[in-house]
């Protein structure tokens, strides 16, 4: 397994981009550790599929270098970067069986049988596919030919990284779960670096160590997925991550105190002196809480999900969102909404402008 390492990288689609706008990716700096598991998370459009491209080879940076522990390998082409790589498709070949698709990539570079068959015995085992290693690929449901794509990508112990692209959209939903509790396991187990590309936050979430966040062709944070949920650094990612997303509420500060609709709201900490053009609370739905006093609203929709019941409010023309476990109230009904100060953060510009610690007025 390799380092990676990405250093000044850009890339446009334009032969000669005139600005930030004419590129896809703008200035990503990261650096990946040998043997993790890590995400890329966002929306489409957002950048992560030209940057998962352009590590694989298939894309050459308009700038920039990428480094396989400290090699440069930004002008090899895939053949020689020693990848794996998944796509959202299984790639599999249906008149070969589960096991010849499996020892393919080892035997396409000459390993001798006796380690193709222990490394597909391995393998197969890992993905509970041994009771149908002779059957022809052609004739496996779509979850069991993932599988089989995934286990193509994972064959190889030589390999410096194992990527992929989105490889459960085609999968039906509730065997997702199966599949991503499968891939955690086996990374757990090979110990591989690993790159998974999504939109789906559930999977970025539930399969990666790390996760980074894309908007635009930007990062706009890397972190585990508690620290993505408890402490988001720019109001994208508390909207993008959460079900509900964070509650985003325009204020005003005025001698260091955040103040919404004209009443004073208690943050998280001090407010990092700064300039900006606009100023927003951000705050979680499940750090609402509704009480006998507070900031009034009047409530607009109740939605009972199972595991709690989502309160959707208005305050104004502002919506707020708070997740109760119980005694909902009805639609229509004026209640008072309460935020609890250590999960209350104001940002500037979309990024955060609090400093952590005790709650500030």
């Amino acid at each position: 397994m390799a380092k990676i390492t990405l250093s000044n990288l850009r890339h446009s689609y334009y032969p000669d981009p005139k600005g930030p706008d004419d590129y896809a990716l703008k200035m990503i700096d990261l650096d990946w550790n040998d043997g993790g598991a890590y995400a890329l998370l966002g929306p489409s459009g957002c950048g992560k599929s030209t940057l998962l491209n352009i590590i694989s080879g298939l894309l050459v940076p308009s700038e920039g270098r990428i480094l396989f522990d400290d090699r440069d390998v930004t002008e090899l082409p895939p053949s020689q970067r020693n990848i794996a790589q998944v796509f959202q498709f299984p790639v599999i070949y249906d008149t070969m069986s589960v096991r010849d698709n499996l020892a393919f990539p080892l035997r396409n570079r000459g390993v001798d049988e006796a380690t193709v068959s222990r490394r597909v015995t391995e393998i197969a085992e890992m993905l509970e596919v041994t009771d149908i290693l002779d059957r022809k690929a052609a004739a496996l449901s779509p979850d069991n030919k993932q599988k089989v794509s995934m286990g193509r990508g994972l064959v190889r112990d030589d390999v410096n990284v194992v990527m992929f692209d989105e490889p459960l959209t085609v999968i039906d939903p509730h065997l997702k779960w199966k599949l991503r509790s499968k891939l955690k396991e086996l990374h757990q187990r090979v110990r591989a670096t690993m790159i998974y590309v999504t939109h789906d936050q559930t999977e970025a979430l539930t399969f990666a160590d790390q996760v980074v966040v894309m908007q635009e062709g930007e990062i706009v944070q890397i972190g585990t997925p508690v620290e993505l949920f408890e402490r988001p650094a720019h109001t994208f990612v508390g909207h993008f991550i959460g079900s509900p997303g964070m509650n985003i509420l325009p204020c005003e500060t005025t001698g260091g105190t955040a103040m919404f609709r004209g009443q004073p709201v208690a943050l998280e900490g001090e407010i990092v002196p700064g300039d900006g053009a606009r100023t927003e609370i951000g705050i979680r739905p499940e750090f609402v809480s509704l009480a006998d006093s507070g900031i009034e609203a009047v409530v607009r929709k109740v939605s009972d999900v199972g595991r709690h019941i989502v309160v959707e409010t208005l305050i104004g023309e502002d919506r707020v969102a708070a997740i109760v476990k119980d005694n909902a109230p009805a639609t229509g009904e004026t209640v008072h909404l309460n935020f609890r100060p250590d999960r209350t953060r104001l940002y500037r510009d979309g990024w955060l402008a609090t400093t952590a610690g005790e709650a500030a007025q």
